[in-house]
């Protein structure tokens, strides 16, 4: 299994998102893809408080709710889990002010039905709060073992590199980890300003979107069927970039040559780019789970990822 950078924890190649828990997927759903997930070799859980407070009647804290009625469940299991969620987004416990962080923190262990978060995120930059603040709080839970290590997502590039270097001056924790959007399709944003910085400080990357909001699985083609799915605006944009169905075509006869899906192909090209220790997608259901897992196991040939990546190179 790859490790999250220096953190000691190793993670499977695959990280599991629960975004739809509580939204598209209901608790008996989505307990059966925790089962399949873990069953299949997964061990890797991404969630956040806010999830998935944007539906009608959710009050936020859904997705870990359901996974800390799985943990209570698979409780013998929990210390081969390495179990991620965020702070910073849901109400009260908005921004990464010490008061958000440490109440944020033992409201999800409460939801999770856990001792511990494995990897706490930031969720999003809190550019009203000092970064010192942020990571002493963060420090704090460190130090009473509630959570085992820390990651950044979507921080910028000079706030990162901020962040690292205060850590370095002052003694304080690290983020070992950082959750970008990136994948075959959307790598611009990434691989100019992210990238180096990652490179510089030696940081695990665990993308999110590494389908870029399901195109990359095959469902969406230029004259083809409106898809059902609560993404598939976002996702049939990449219809109109040429680039982006490129890489698809790329992608889908790699799949018929290894006899996996496409999906597994996209997130075997995201796994292997430097310091990606895992990409995260998510599945409502245990079928299309099964396109995913497989990407715990499959190696692409330098001769394939140069196919997948000259597809978009000009737009990265």
């Amino acid at each position: 299994m790859p490790q999250l950078g220096t953190s000691g924890l190793d993670v499977s190649t695959l990280c599991l998102g629960t975004n739809v828990f509580g939204w598209t997927a209901d608790e008996a759903a989505s307990h059966d893809v925790l089962d399949a997930y873990v069953g299949g070799g997964g061990n890797f859980f991404d969630t956040a408080d806010v999830y998935s407070a944007w539906v009608p009647g959710n009050d936020g804290g859904d997705s870990e709710a359901i996974i800390g009625s799985w943990l209570a469940r698979n409780a013998a299991r929990r210390d081969d889990l390495v179990v991620a969620t965020k702070v910073s987004q849901l109400a009260p416990n908005k921004g990464l002010g010490r008061d958000a962080i440490l109440a944020g923190a033992e409201a999800s262990l409460a939801r999770l039905q856990t001792d511990r978060i494995d990897l706490y995120w930031a969720h999003y930059d809190d550019p009203e709060t000092d970064l010192e603040e942020t990571l002493s709080a963060f420090g704090e839970l460190i130090d009473a073992g509630k959570v085992r290590a820390i990651g950044a997502s979507n921080y910028s590039a000079a706030r990162l590199a901020e962040a690292l270097a205060l850590s370095d001056r002052k003694g304080l924790p690290k983020y070992v980890a950082l959750q970008p959007h990136y994948n075959l399709v959307d790598r611009d944003d990434y691989e100019a300003t992210l990238a180096p910085v990652v490179a510089e400080h030696d940081i695990a990357v665990v993308p999110y979107y590494g389908l870029a909001m399901g195109f990359l699985t095959g469902k969406y083609r230029p004259g083809g069927d409106a898809v059902d799915s609560p993404r598939a605006g976002s996702a049939a944009k990449y219809l109109e970039r040429p680039d982006a169905v490129a890489a698809l075509e790329a992608a889908e006869a790699i799949a018929n040559t290894r006899g996996v899906s496409i999906a597994t192909v996209a997130l075997a090209w995201l796994a292997a780019q430097p310091h990606v220790a895992s990409p995260i997608a998510s599945a409502r259901t245990v079928d299309q789970l099964a396109d995913l897992l497989p990407v715990n196991a499959l190696s692409l040939t330098d001769t394939e990822l140069a196919q997948l990546s000259s597809a978009t190179a000009d737009a990265a």
